[in-house]
């Protein structure tokens, strides 16, 4: 039997295979260096994320490996703890998300409220950009979010002062100005992938002209490579870190699984499996953390070029994970020329596309509420932390919908003459009910009254008990006895 009729989609999953690799080379060492770790550890994640969650079983033709989504948090985590901790943080965070799997949890994450989970993406934006934006322009930035983005424009003042700043910042102004324009190249150019267009240009031109700016440090895979030591795992004792393992395994599952149900809108092959998806994401997150790697998630702009390339099976994510272990071993030297402005670029890029502006003016229109979460968790993951802003919109959402699902309608009919008609319809629950014994207790009191329940969906004990009470002092008073229609 020929390779080609064992195989019938190799020929279209190689070619896929190329495009995701040339795609996923530049986001690799960008999140790493954006992260604060070395470059080769970006790579090792992409080689784990495409070799070994690739070969599992979940979703076929979304792409693995180091997201810009966890930067932020990645970069505070290895800033507070340490780089030897992140592996222990990453490698628990993974066996979390095998056992959610195996529990088959998987599912309930699709009921994490979009809002949120876009309000989150949309803060991690925030956070990204403004920390990019020093790196572009050759400063230090400030720790807290909030100090990023206020101290940002004497940043950027101050680079334009000085040559070498300015040199840098023009490079990584240079780099997003590619990736915007890249779309409106001729079909055959675009073939080249912007990012790596971006940053093979900003390459040359930082060679070519010998400008004075950081490049990618190069330490080797095996050097970068360092797993978790035992006095590590020590740390597990401190709440802080447990709190952020919490947060690295419940923003890597949402994010993974909100980008596996956007990717089975892109093509007609196989559904995901929520649950096997899940524990997919879990062992490769136990294999990074123990090689002392960034975590991973799915992400969305791999997996979309996967599937505009033409990809077919979960072949052409599993040979883009050996084309990144090829390029790690053989020529890692390449990475040491890459300028960090330009990676800068493509993080403030990647930053801006997690910001979701029409989604926002969409929501205003419709659902104001849904804004709002949305809003109020940015701009808390801002202010605050990751974590505390992701509980922040978790806990708006649910109150959001308990509010809701308390609505209560009451409308009275009064003829001026006959018994007053009450109609109540909707959720009557002890959250609803102060208004509902205000509205019923300023009903004429020398009237007979006609209580009508019919159009109530449910009704609590507190609300039920409540009215009878009212009904009995309204009859008490020397009318004709309430009428209930029981709901």
């Amino acid at each position: 039997m020929s390779l080609t009729a064992k195989y019938p989609h190799l020929r279209q999953d190689f070619a896929a295979s190329l495009v995701v690799f040339l795609v996923a080379l530049p986001l690799c060492v960008g999140v790493a260096v954006a992260s604060g770790v070395p470059a080769e550890l970006g790579l090792v994640t992409g080689i784990v994320g495409g070799i070994v969650t690739g070969l599992m079983r979940g979703s076929s033709l979304q792409v693995s490996g180091p997201a810009a989504g966890l930067t932020v948090l990645v970069f505070e985590a290895v800033r507070e703890f340490g780089l030897p901790a992140l592996g222990v943080i990453v490698l628990a965070s993974g066996l979390l998300q095998i056992l959610m799997g195996v529990l088959k949890w998987g599912r309930w994450f699709r009921a994490i409220s979009v809002s949120v989970v876009e309000g989150m993406l949309a803060g991690i934006g925030l956070v990204l950009i403004a920390g990019q934006l020093y790196s572009m322009a050759d400063a230090k930035a400030p720790v807290s979010g909030l100090d990023k983005i206020a101290r940002l424009p004497g940043a950027l003042l101050d680079a334009v002062g000085h040559t070498d700043a300015l040199a840098s910042l023009g490079l990584g102004v240079g780099t997003i100005a590619v990736l915007v324009l890249w779309k409106r190249m001729p079909k055959r150019l675009r073939t080249v992938p912007g990012p790596l267009a971006a940053v093979g240009l900003a390459t040359l031109g930082a060679a070519v002209f010998s400008l004075p700016v950081a490049m990618v440090e190069v330490k080797g895979l095996l050097d970068a490579v360092q797993p978790p030591s035992l006095s590590a795992f020590g740390e597990l004792a401190g709440v802080g870190l447990l709190g952020t393992i919490v947060a690295f395994t419940l923003i890597a599952s949402a994010e993974s699984l909100f980008s596996a149900a956007a990717v089975d809108r892109l093509h007609d092959g196989p559904r995901t499996e929520y649950d096997k998806e899940l524990v997919a994401q879990g062992a490769g997150n136990a294999i990074c953390g123990a090689l002392g790697a960034l975590p991973m998630t799915a992400v969305i702009v791999r997996s979309a070029a996967n599937v505009q390339a033409g990809a077919r099976t979960k072949a052409s994510r599993v040979l883009h994970g050996v084309w990144l272990l090829l390029f790690a071993a053989l020529l890692p030297g390449v990475l040491g020329y890459i300028p960090i402005p330009a990676l800068a670029g493509i993080l403030v890029y990647s930053g801006a596309k997690l910001i979701p502006v029409r989604e926002i003016v969409s929501l205003w229109r419709e659902h104001r509420g849904e804004a709002l979460i949305l809003v109020v968790t940015a701009v808390s993951i801002v202010a605050v932390s990751m974590f505390e802003g992701v509980l922040i919109g978790l806990a708006l959402a649910v109150a959001k919908t308990a509010w809701e699902a308390s609505h209560l309608k009451l409308e009275v009919v009064d003829k001026g003459a006959g018994p007053v008609q009450a109609y109540l319809s909707g959720n009557a629950t002890f959250l609803r009910l102060p208004k509902i014994l205000d509205n019923l207790e300023a009903l004429p009191q020398d009237r007979p009254v006609e209580l009508d329940l019919s159009g109530l969906h449910h009704l609590d004990h507190a609300c039920r008990t409540a009215l009878e009470n009212w009904a009995e002092r309204h009859s008490a008073a020397g009318t004709e006895p309430v009428k209930v229609t029981a709901a």
